[in-house]
Parts: structure tokens; sequence; C-alpha cells
């Protein structure tokens, strides 16, 4: 007689004492069937169920982008042979104690991450909930699989008081080689980050055991560090001084912030928008500001490249405040704004009489910006004649203005933007080709959003946090999918795009609520999005296409106008072709429909009272 999934796992747990080493006993179609029933099996520990509910579907992969992406973090595969090669060459270079430095403060930094990341998943249950996130985001990354042996926290009297052992770990299998020496020091950062950073407080992790120096198993203990009598120990390996007690100041600090990262900003609503910033890490981002900081200092005139709304303006304010002259005057001027006849008279000034309607003298914004930096937005805009006196500008720091004989100097920084191709522009004769090469001296290009998408979580944040508060809206975070499409959409129009797309669903949502899909794009929206890859519950990847899934309310027709057929297989599709859930779900939704009542579900569902009755004692 064939045993059910659920019998072998109560089998195979008696005997294993873990769901997770029970759920390895199973043959394959059982942990097949098995992946649908386990979020509802109290047999399966929470572990378990944190994972597959809310780890693994905010795990996707891009691959022609060549991004995985675990909710809004940029994740790597890695080789553990290149991993152990690498941990050689680091050792060999700065010795045992560097090392295990080294790779200690990579851990703990990568602990503290993934404590910003429990938070967010369950920011709103207490810090016990919280914690139960950390083993599994430790697995999914295959460094580790911890056990807890014994857990001893009470959050209010300040408790911390654990032990667990680290399974299959892969620092203490290449860490054999170096006997005499724990070697989980990733690991016990990881530990110690992110026990810290939920927690609020300093937590140190030591492992007492090690299969790298003769062990029969990693063994580790947690506690506070002040309950550690010689903690300086190890400390030392958390800051690159190798100074316990500039440790111990430091990372009070570093707790302390990270432990607040799940409190949503809220506050007043203020009366301006607040100030755009330059927001991002990327490597894209990085060379920028490097060319900025190296030009800033100079006098030399600079040419910003890109698409328009990557941020051109913002780049020209960077210059100028970090040069010299950043206690006098920036000037912007979008040269496409003001109308052809009226632009010599603003960039440089106009006498009285100069025209009907000039009864006074005026200075232009040249003359404004004296002694300071002068921003010309969109110069590929300029007429003719206007690029012959801004060249004049350029070459002898003289001009005239509008209806006048006289010339006046002028100590003016010329920044330029344009998102066109000016040398394509002199090819065709609509711009100087001497104006263009005195401008080009020192070109920016700024590469567009899509290019830098690892900026996209940190504007993320900065437009919640910053434009939430100005509209008063206080929203509980971004739903997965959602998440997934802002990570993998586009952006034809870059950061100006970005920021009006999160304003608009920041005014959509209700407070507490979680950004979707539907408070960001439109309905006729189109989503080409390709290439994307999701994971199972079982681990495995598939390729999903959002434009057809469902579960994207934006793209997916109204449930009216679909068909039966047209649903079921986008359903296949998207695997998530599950017959017991959809089953399941529509047998709950009929009941909720009909308040409980058998006889009345039933009909909703084409079937007998009896017929339904049967299916719900069979389920139960």
């Amino acid at each position: 007689m064939t045993m059910a999934p659920t019998q072998i796992l109560r089998t195979t747990l008696t005997a294993s004492g873990t769901a997770q080493e029970a759920l390895g006993a199973l043959p394959i179609q059982s942990k097949a069937q098995l992946a649908s029933m386990v979020a509802n099996d109290p047999l399966v520990d929470d572990l378990m169920k944190d994972g597959v509910e809310n780890i693994l579907p905010r795990l996707h992969f891009n691959v022609n982008e060549a991004r995985i992406w675990l909710e809004d973090r940029r994740m790597l595969l890695l080789d553990a042979l290149a991993l152990g090669a690498l941990r050689n060459e680091i050792i060999e270079l700065l010795g045992i104690e560097g090392a295990r430095g080294v790779f200690t403060r990579a851990g703990y930094f990568i602990g503290s991450r993934d404590a910003e990341l429990a938070w967010k998943i369950k920011g709103e249950n207490t810090p016990q909930d919280v914690l139960s996130v950390g083993p599994f985001l430790h697995a999914l990354t295959g460094f580790v699989k911890p056990i807890p042996v014994r857990t001893n926290i009470d959050i209010a009297a300040g408790v911390c008081d654990c032990e667990f052992v680290w399974k299959h770990s892969i620092e203490g299998q290449i860490g054999v080689q170096h006997t005499g020496e724990v070697a989980c020091w990733m690991a016990v950062g990881h530990a110690s980050g992110f026990l810290s950073g939920v927690l609020g407080r300093r937590i140190l992790v030591r492992e007492i055991e090690c299969e790298a120096n003769g062990g029969s198993r990693c063994y580790a203990v947690a506690k506070p560090v002040e309950e550690w009598p010689d903690a300086q120990e190890d400390l030392r390996y958390f800051t690159l001084s190798h100074d316990a007690h500039e440790t111990c100041g430091k990372t009070e600090h570093v707790h302390a912030s990270v432990a607040a990262v799940h409190m949503t900003t809220s506050g007043a609503p203020k009366l301006h928008p607040p100030h755009p910033e330059i927001v991002g890490g990327s490597a894209a981002l990085t060379s920028v500001l490097h060319k900025v900081r190296r030009v800033a200092s100079t006098n030399t005139s600079v040419l910003l490249l890109g698409e328009s709304g990557v941020g051109k303006s913002l780049i020209a304010r960077e210059i100028h405040q970090c040069s010299p002259r950043s206690g006098k005057p920036l000037v912007e001027v979008n040269c496409a704004a003001i109308p052809e006849q009226l632009i010599e008279s603003e960039l440089f000034g106009v006498e009285r009489g100069a025209f009907s309607g000039a009864t006074e003298s005026r200075p232009g914004r040249f003359q404004a910006a004296d002694g300071g930096s002068l921003f010309l937005d969109e110069i590929g805009t300029l007429s003719l004649t206007a690029q012959g006196k801004l060249l004049r500008v350029l070459q002898t720091g003289e001009l005239e203005r509008l209806g006048s004989n006289r010339t006046a100097k002028v100590n003016v920084r010329v920044l330029a933007a344009t998102n066109v191709n000016l040398y394509a522009e002199v090819k065709a004769g609509r711009f100087r080709e001497d104006l263009f090469y005195r401008l080009n001296v020192f070109p920016i290009p700024i590469p567009p959003l899509r290019e830098r998408r690892d900026d996209i979580p940190a504007l993320l944040d900065w437009c919640i946090s910053r434009l939430g508060a100005y509209h008063g809206r206080k929203i509980s975070g971004v739903t997965a999918r959602a998440l997934q499409t802002i990570l993998h959409y586009d952006w034809p129009g870059n950061i100006r795009e970005f920021e009006n797309v999160i304003e608009r669903g920041l005014i959509l949502a209700e407070d507490e609520e979680a950004l979707d899909l539907k408070h960001l794009f439109s309905s006729n929206f189109n989503l080409d999005i390709k290439h994307m890859l999701g994971v199972s519950s079982m681990g495995t990847v598939h390729e999903r296409n959002i434009a057809a899934d469902t579960s994207f309310a934006a793209t997916a027709p109204p449930l009216e106008k679909m068909s039966l057929k047209d649903w079921a297989m986008r359903t296949v599709q998207n695997g998530e072709a599950d017959l017991m859930e959809i089953q399941s779900t529509l047998i709950e939704a009929a009941l909720d429909a009909s308040k409980g009542n058998i006889s009345k579900a039933a009909p909703l569902l084409g079937l007998t009272r009896a017929q339904l009755d049967y299916r719900l004692k069979k389920t139960a």
C-alpha cells in the first residue's frame, strides 16, 4: 500500500528529528506533491515555512541582464572552489589573522543586510518572528545550514543565549587544510550581524567547535558581548583596526541603526517637495562621480551627455558644489524653455529701449552667475546667432547686452547638457563646430537607469522615504511582484519617470498598504519584460512570462473577459498549476461567498451539497 507524503513525512520525522531531514528522505514524486502542502502542514517547522512562503517568492533571476535579485538586493552564484581559492590567496597575503578579519567583517555586513531584509518581510511582527527568517536566509546562500540546538531569547529582559550547529558548512570543509584554527569566519560574522541587527544590541557569536580543526561538527554559541569575559579576543576581527575598544563604540552605533531600519519614515507633511539627490552606488554611477570630482576643482567647461531624465542637472549641481566656486551662485537655464527671440536677452542681458517693451536695462544670466557657474540645459536648441555669442564669451570672457555696444567682463564657468548627438547636429549644420569643440573639453556621459539597475533599490528607498513624508503617506513596503517589475522595467524616462511612478503609487496607496502594480502602472501599461526566471517551492528555476502572468493585474485582462481556458493556460505556463491547491482555493472562495453555508456554496461550484461535503471531509 502506497503511503501518502504526509505519512512518509511522519515516519521519517520520528527517526530524523527535523522536518528538513525528513523532507530529504522523501521520493521525488512525493516531494513534488508535498510542496503544495508545506505551508499548511504543522509538521514542517518555521524555517521551511518562512522560506517557502516569504523568501523564495522574493528570489528571481534575469539571465538577459545577468542579475539575480533577492528582494531589492543583487545576489551572486559563487563557485565553492573559487571561494576556497580566494580564501587561500588572502591567507597567503594577509596571514591567518588578517584573513579571518576580512571574512568576519564581510559576514557581519551580509548578516546586517539580512537583518534589514528580515525586518522588511516581518516588520509588523515581533523580533522573535523576525529572527526566524535568518536561518533560511543563511541557508539559501549555500554557505551553511543553521540548526538551532537551544534558543533562549527575551527581548524585554535583554536575554540572548543560543546554541546552534552549522551543518554542511562550506567554510568548515574548505578550511580543513588549516588545522588548529576555527574556519567558519563568515558564518560567525553573519550570525553576529544578523542577531545584533534584529535584537538591537551587540551580540557576539563564537564558534566553539569546528570541523576544520578536527571537530565532529561546527558548533557555535551566541551571547551579548558583555556576557563574554574575553570578548576582545573576537571583537578585534570585527573592525579593520583590530581595536577592541573602538569596535565596541562603532558596532553599538551600527546595531542601533540596523535595528531601526524596519521603521517606516513618517512625520508631518513638508511644505516643499524634497530636493533631488544623487542616490546610488552602482559601478556606472561611481565612474560618473569619479569624473565629477576630477573636473570639479578646475575651471574647464563640462558637457553632460545623456538621455532625458538621467539626472544631468543633479550632476551639474554636484560639480558646482565640489568646485572652488561653490560659494558663488549656480544659475540654471533651460534653453529649450525660452523662445528663440528671447534667448539672447535672457543669456546676455538687455539695454533699455533695445526692443518694444524693454523699459529698463537688466543683466542676463551670465552676469547673474558672475564668479560662479552657469548651467545651460538642452544647449542643442540654441539658435546659431546665440551660439556665436556664447562662443565669444567662452573664448574671451566678454559679452554685450542686447541693444548695447559696450563690452562687459564676466568670470563664469559654463556647464552644458544635451540629450541629442551634438556631433550629428554639427554634421547637419545645426550646431557650430567651433562651439562644439569648445564645450566638449571634458564630456561626461551619464548612463540611463536601465544600465545601472543596481541603483534602483536605493532610489526606491529615497522616493518612499522623502516623497512619503512630503505627501503625508506611510506605506508598509512594496509587494514582491511590484518590486520585481520595478527592478526589471527599462524605464525609458529614466529617473524622472521612476520618481513620477513611485510618487503616483504613494498617492494612490492607502496608509499601511504595500505598493502594488495597481498603484504604480495604469491598466493599459505594457510590461515588456523578458527573460525572467522564478524559483519554485522545491527550489527549481523556471521561466516566467510576466506579461502573461495573471498575478500582474496591470497586464492581465479583466477576469470577466478571460475565458476559463485562457486562465488555465496561463496558470500552467507560469508553473502554478497545482490541482489540489486550485480545488481548495475554489472551495474556500465559495464558502466565503456563502458565508460558510455549504448548501449555498455547492451550486456556486456546480456541485450538490453531498459532493461538496465529501470534498471538505476528504481535504480536512
